[in-house]
């Protein structure tokens, strides 16, 4: 509404919000009519009026400095060959904790290379990262191999771990499984900030 002066219709509600269903949406825009937040004029296109704002908002920017997490970025990270293991903290950032949830233990690493462009990580981004030991098949995960650090999707095999690029012109890491150690993830990306030049 701010950005464009007229509200969204449900179906552009639902591509920004993944939400393949009008009917997905609606149930959504209808609770929040019930709280009090939202009206509209009964199902026409583009009625949709904000009565309220949740609390801590004001002009849809949070108000309330407790909603800010600090996330230390320390250092960078591989999206192609692997090269330097981790460094150390180099600088932080504030963010909304929306942005990453109730994750605790979370640190930030600036991405060099192309290996995961197409899942939309690009050289130069940054990625947010929940510190754990552990990731479910298919996750994007920052890996530690020997000394050197990398960002891909990890998918456990029965006699490897392949390490997949997003990239169509790169091949996999195979890790012997002999080789994998319970210290080998660092974490999951839960999040990619890009600066916009």
């Amino acid at each position: 509404i701010v950005e464009r002066g007229y509200p969204p219709t449900l179906r552009e509600i639902g591509n920004h919000m993944s939400i393949r269903s009008t009917n997905g949406v609606n149930d959504h825009l209808r609770a929040l009519e019930r709280k009090g937040y939202i009206s509209r004029e009964g199902m026409k296109s583009r009625t949709l009026r904000l009565t309220k704002l949740p609390p801590g908002l004001e002009n849809g920017i949070p108000a309330n400095e407790g909603n800010m997490v600090t996330i230390p970025i320390v250092g960078r990270v591989a999206a192609g060959a692997l090269t330097e293991a981790i460094e150390e903290c180099e600088d932080s950032v504030r963010i909304d904790r929306m942005l990453v949830g109730q994750q605790r233990d979370v640190f930030g690493l600036r991405v060099a290379g192309e290996s995961m462009i197409e899942a939309g990580i690009h050289d130069g981004d940054y990625v947010f990262v929940r510190k754990q030991l552990d990731a479910r098949r298919g996750e994007i995960i920052i890996a530690l191999v020997g000394d050197e650090a990398t960002c891909k999707y990890f998918f456990p095999e029965r006699e490897h771990i392949r390490l997949q690029p997003a990239n169509s012109e790169m091949a996999p890491i195979l890790i012997p499984k002999s080789d994998w150690r319970g210290s080998s993830i660092l974490g999951v990306v839960v999040g990619v900030y890009r600066r916009i030049h």
